[in-house]
């Protein structure tokens, strides 16, 4: 449980969960969505700073809103940089909990999710926030989403193509490129 909570934690604002049922796109788009809500939540729906952050126009930001269906102003919300860390890193340790609910007695889960609120403020007091460029997030989802499906398929390109519905000459450059490898 450490390790993974450990690993999760490397990058929390990546911790976006999106099902390897999707397509490849589906999953893409629906990552950029929850990723810029992210981002927007914590710049308080500042568009400048967070497109001069993300190396990105604001233009580009504003479409995405705008094609997403993403409203601006729900995010002006008063919510300091270190709420918002802590609230992710809440809900990272929830969800990594979640995966050993079969494994762990309840008892000693409820004990463990009673923790989580204090354990979450003291890692958001330690822990900075890693400001990543669109492309640099894009590329880590691709990571995590490539691996998972994957490993879903036993590491077989031509199944994991036809599940994620992209070319098998396209996954094998994104295997290679990205540097993936069967663990």
């Amino acid at each position: 449980v450490e390790s993974d909570i450990t690993d999760k934690l490397k990058n929390p604002q990546l911790n976006i969960y999106i099902d390897t049922a999707s397509t490849f796109q589906e999953a893409k788009h629906k990552f950029k969505v929850e990723f810029l809500k992210n981002e927007l939540r914590l710049h308080k729906g500042n568009v400048s700073q967070l497109a001069r952050l993300m190396g990105l126009d604001r233009r580009s930001i504003h479409r995405v809103m705008k094609e997403s269906g993403i409203k601006r102003d729900v995010f002006h919300e008063d919510q300091s940089e270190e709420n918002y860390t802590e609230a992710i890193i809440d809900k990272t340790i929830r969800s990594t909990l979640d995966e050993y609910k079969e494994i762990i007695q309840p008892q000693k889960m409820e004990k463990m999710y009673e923790e989580v609120p204090e354990l979450s403020r003291n890692i958001a007091k330690m822990l900075p926030h890693q400001h990543l460029t669109w492309k640099q997030a894009e590329t880590e989802f691709e990571k995590q989403f490539l691996a998972e499906a994957l490993k879903e398929n036993s590491w077989k390109i031509s199944q994991t193509a036809k599940q994620i519905d992209i070319r098998q000459e396209t996954l094998h450059r994104k295997v290679t490129r990205l540097g993936l490898r069967k663990q």
